[in-house]
């Protein structure tokens, strides 16, 4: 299987912080925020792997600054790397007050993806193709952070058993 850039499946997306989403200190709500994250990551995640995906786990989310009623949000996801019927989607998302044009970084976020064939079940994905060092070195790191999720779904598996 022919392996795909990391450009090719880059997704952007952006909108506003309105009212509606707001908490009482006039912040974007914390799950809004998540709700864009998994938006933007599987638009990413089908954009490579050209078929149905599901959403099979996320890492921790902090967050780094509030989000502002009237700012423009705007999130930048991209594949970082295929683990044949998986892939790691890296999410960094970024806070822009329009009056000032100041931009800041609000937080990041690693997923992970499971491509769906036509009867529901996992299917291959094309391999990430890494150009630059920074994909280069996400295609590193998510590796590792692979192999900490394995582990850790493998301890909490044998808690539930042992606890049944």
């Amino acid at each position: 299987m022919e392996g795909r850039r990391v450009r090719e499946s880059m997704s952007e997306l952006s909108e506003f912080a309105l009212p509606i989403d707001a908490n009482t200190l006039g912040n974007l709500l914390g799950g809004r925020i998540m709700h864009l994250v998994d938006l933007a990551a599987a638009t990413a995640a089908m954009r490579h792997s050209r078929c149905p995906v599901v959403t099979a786990s996320v890492d921790s989310m902090t967050f780094l600054n509030p989000i502002r009623i009237g700012q423009l949000v705007t999130l930048k996801a991209s594949v970082n790397r295929v683990f044949r019927t998986s892939m790691e989607v890296g999410v960094k998302v970024f806070v822009e007050d329009l009056h000032t044009g100041e931009v800041r970084h609000t937080n990041s976020s690693y997923l992970t993806f499971v491509a769906l064939a036509d009867d529901g079940k996992p299917r291959p994905v094309p391999p990430v193709v890494p150009e630059s060092a920074a994909e280069q070195r996400r295609w590193e790191e998510a590796g590792e952070r692979r192999k900490q999720r394995l582990e850790a779904r493998a301890r909490m598996q044998l808690r539930e058993r042992t606890e049944e």
